[in-house]
Order: structure tokens, then C-alpha cells, then sequence
């Protein structure tokens, strides 16, 4: 069976690696090398890197036998391009949808950065922007001197922060997993008053990041996760094995 799998994420990666070991070829797409170097290498797995747009995602997708959409819950453009791609193609889609964290009381919530920023233009106080490089620009407007954003350690991300006009002292570079104390001795570290971020569920370290804020005095601002339907992990692992004869 050829399964195509969209990953880039912890669940993704687990999933290739169960469904190769099920005796089904499967080409994994992520977006960058990092996630190339993340997803590694195993037998019965071909990884695909670069960002694809709905040609090149329909010419990935032909001919599967099934399609499976582990990206971030946030890729919301990703996943309807997969959704376009699989539709004209004719290709089984199922999309593995991390589950979501409660919302911590006193936690600030917003539909978007934009919203985010907009609201903290009326505060004071440095902010941790733990969003993702790609949503730095939102933020920018606030003034480099209050961003310390928490980026993967590449060039492009460095590039990005210092195009934001934030200090290279505020950039931290690093790659998680981060635990609840590493969280927040950074918190305390640079003074934190807000920490911006969105629901990466608990393989994104949501409540590792939501305890540290609660612990270091700062507020969590919470970026909504967008409304979306999907399977968990076990339940698409089964699917799949279903359709493989495999029970």
C-alpha cells in the first residue's frame, strides 16, 4: 500500500514509522531540511522536502492509495491545499489532529497575532513569542525592544528577527522539547510579562509553557487554535491498518 503522509510534526513522525513497519511504502512531505533531519531516515520511508503548492502537491499525491494530513493543527493553508490535492486526485484523506489543551484560567485568548498584538499595544512589559517565526511580523509593530522570540536555531529564523528589528540579544535560538522549569527560567531570565503562544497541544509543550507563565507570574496570551475536524492518532493508526488487511 503507498500511504503519502504530510508530517513535520512529533505525531507525524511516529506514524511513518508504525505504518512502515506495517509493510506500507510511504512518502513523507515535510516543509524545510530541519524537518528532513527530524524525520530521519527508515527502511520503507521516502522523505520529500520543500514547500509544495496544489500542482505539486496534486503530482505528490497521485496515484496513493491514501493520503494522510499529519500537520500542525495551525497549518490551516497546508492542510486545505492537501484537502484540494486529494479531492482532485481522487486520493483517501484522513487528517491526524492533535488534541487540544483546555485553556488555563486567566489566560488571555485572541482568533489571531494580529488580535494579540493589537491588545498588547496597551501593555507593558517584555513578551516571549513562542508562535513560530512566521508570525513575527504581527507583532513587530510593538517595538524590538519588548519581542524576545524563541525561534528554531537557523539562519532563515535569524534573518526573520533581525528583519523584525528585534535585538540579537532578545533571540533566543533554541530547539525544544523545553521542559517546565526550562521554560521558566527564561521567563525570569528576561523579565517576562506575557508569554504569547499558540495550542500545540501536549506534544507541542502547551502546558509546560502554561505552568511556567502560571509559576513566573507572566500571562499567557493564547492564540485560538482554528476550528478543524480530525482523528487521533490511534484511531488513524487503525484506519490505516484496516484498509492494509492488517486488523
Amino acid at each position: 500500500m503507498n500511504i503519502v503522509l504530510f508530517s513535520g510534526t512529533t505525531e507525524g513522525r511516529r506514524l511513518s514509522l508504525a505504518l512502515a513497519g506495517l509493510g506500507a511504502a510511504v512518502t513523507v512531505c515535510v516543509a524545510t531540511e530541519y524537518g528532513r533531519e527530524e524525520q530521519g531516515e527508515a527502511a520503507g520511508i521516502t522523505v520529500l522536502s520543500g514547500r509544495l503548492d496544489g500542482a505539486g502537491m496534486a503530482r505528490t499525491v497521485r496515484g496513493a492509495d491514501l493520503c494522510v494530513d499529519a500537520t500542525h493543527p495551525y497549518a490551516v493553508q497546508a492542510s486545505e491545499t492537501i484537502r484540494g490535492a486529494c479531492r482532485g486526485e481522487g486520493v483517501p484523506l484522513l487528517r491526524l489532529l492533535r488534541a487540544a489543551c483546555p485553556v488555563p484560567e486567566g489566560a488571555a485568548v485572541f482568533a489571531s497575532p494580529a488580535e494579540a498584538a493589537d491588545w498588547l499595544r496597551g501593555t507593558e512589559g517584555n513578551i516571549l513569542l513562542a508562535t513560530g517565526v512566521k508570525e513575527l511580523g504581527a507583532f513587530a509593530p510593538l517595538g524590538g525592544e519588548r519581542l524576545y522570540p524563541r525561534v528554531l536555531p537557523l539562519a532563515d529564523s535569524l534573518s526573520a528577527c533581525g528583519a523584525a528589528g528585534v535585538p540579537a540579544s532578545h533571540v533566543i535560538a533554541m530547539q525544544g522539547p523545553f521542559s517546565r522549569e526550562l521554560n521558566e527560567a527564561l521567563i525570569r531570565q528576561y523579565r517576562i510579562a506575557y508569554l504569547v503562544t499558540k495550542d500545540g497541544g501536549r506534544a507541542g509543550g502547551f502546558e509546560e509553557k502554561a505552568a511556567a507563565a502560571k509559576a513566573a507570574g507572566a500571562r499567557l496570551i493564547l492564540i485560538r487554535r482554528p476550528r478543524e475536524d480530525g482523528l487521533g492518532y490511534e484511531d488513524v493508526l487503525q484506519q490505516c491498518r484496516e484498509m492494509m488487511g492488517c486488523g
